[in-house]
């Protein structure tokens, strides 16, 4: 299994660890979190056999998720032994984004990262020495672009006096966002169409405000006539609706829930939640084939079930973050012409353009971005002056 959707997708049979230990939504609000597999279920009987469990990504989890596997482990397999003696080789990298907590500070996602835990004094270290995205490519330029990699995740690349890199060593400099998405995607009217094309390339930017107005700008190029699905709100207790009509509930937009979408056929979506795991799962890419007036048929662009046909119907959604309960009944899709950079861990492109007219604000954004591709001349980003903030924490890199 892997940490993000995308990453799951990418794995013959793999799921996200959410999905398959169960792991609660919210893992901070108990101080002792487990995961909510019982042992007479098929997933606890199998995790009583099973010898190994390999988890992907996984410096995007929460330290407390592996809290809560290790001590459902112990109980289902009745072993006081660290995992109930299973062996667990988890993969990640430390310069990549960390578990994102919400209105945190740097302190808190330091806090929440897995270096943090107890449970890392445990784990035997072993380190990989070869970027395979730029041995892909086989070539001097890709070379070059793998050695700047580390050192930007890492921080060793030099700043102004403004604390700003600059950028023209690491990508090709675009300067405004229509060059940007041209170099990203040239000749879009043409080659919508070509689903290979389509799923190898994305602008990476660091805000969902960017992304969307990316995306819709990104729409108008694919001709045809666009659907509109709008979303269904209602609270849900009865006796607040006049408190909260649905004009205002339409408004609204908490994390992971889409709000009213325009779809035409032939433009690319990433799927919100996880529908049909190992096929359908939060991250995959899908084209449009058709739209209907309550569903819509797609084909599955990345991941082990590639050129698969399948039907997305809308579903019941709900926030985890506002103030009062509301439902919202829509398609659990989003436009990804452009993407948000944590949304795209995972992802191999291409072809890659960033959007940093807004600066990165976290740690591991910005190398997230460059290394989505394996080689400078396929990365191209937009940013005033050339130049950029490079957020790292470097205290989540010390072993």
């Amino acid at each position: 299994m892997a940490s993000s959707g995308i990453a799951a997708t990418l794995l013959e049979g793999g799921r996200t660890a959410h999905a398959t230990f169960k792991l609660p939504l919210d893992l901070t609000h108990n101080e002792s979190p487990t995961c909510n597999i019982s042992k007479v279920s098929s997933t606890g009987q199998l995790l009583q056999k099973c010898d190994l469990i390999i988890w992907d990504e996984c410096t995007m989890s929460h330290k407390c998720a592996f809290g809560a596997l290790d001590r459902s482990l112990q109980d289902i397999r009745q072993s006081k032994c660290l995992f109930g003696n299973v062996v667990m080789v988890i993969a990640g990298d430390f310069r990549q984004t960390l578990p994102v907590v919400q209105r945190g500070t740097r302190a808190d996602q330091v806090t929440a990262s897995l270096k943090a835990s107890p449970l890392w004094t445990s784990v035997i270290r072993l380190q990989l020495t070869t970027n395979m995205r730029a041995r892909i490519f086989g070539d001097k330029d890709a070379g070059q672009f793998a050695e700047r990699l580390p050192q930007l995740g890492e921080g060793r690349v030099g700043t102004d006096e403004e604390g700003l890199i600059t950028l023209a060593p690491i990508a090709n400099i675009a300067s405004n966002r229509m060059e940007l998405r041209d170099k990203v995607f040239p000749q879009m009217a043409a080659n919508y169409n070509n689903l290979n094309w389509l799923c190898e390339r994305a602008i990476l930017a660091p805000s969902n405000a960017d992304v969307q107005g990316i995306n819709d700008q990104r729409l108008t190029f694919i001709p045809g006539e666009a659907k509109v699905y709008k979303s269904v709100d209602t609270v849900t207790d009865p006796s607040q609706a006049v408190n909260y009509p649905t004009e205002f509930l339409n408004a609204l937009s908490p994390s992971g829930l889409p709000p009213h979408i325009m779809l035409k056929i032939g433009a690319p979506v990433i799927l919100l939640r996880n529908l049909d795991p190992t096929r359908l799962c939060n991250g995959t890419w899908l084209c449009i084939k058709q739209v209907l007036r309550h569903i819509i048929e797609a084909t599955i662009i990345t991941g082990c079930a590639k050129g698969q046909n399948v039907f997305i119907p809308r579903i019941l959604l709900m926030p985890s973050d506002t103030p009062f309960d509301f439902r919202r009944l829509q398609l659990p899709l989003k436009l990804c012409f452009a993407m948000s950079i944590n949304k795209a861990h995972g992802q191999s492109l291409r072809v890659a353009g960033v959007d940093l007219t807004n600066k990165c604000f976290s740690h591991g954004q910005l190398y997230v971005a460059c290394s989505r591709v394996g080689s400078h001349s396929n990365l191209h980003i937009q940013a005033p002056q050339g130049k950029t903030e490079n957020v790292v924490y470097k205290e989540t890199l010390q072993n």
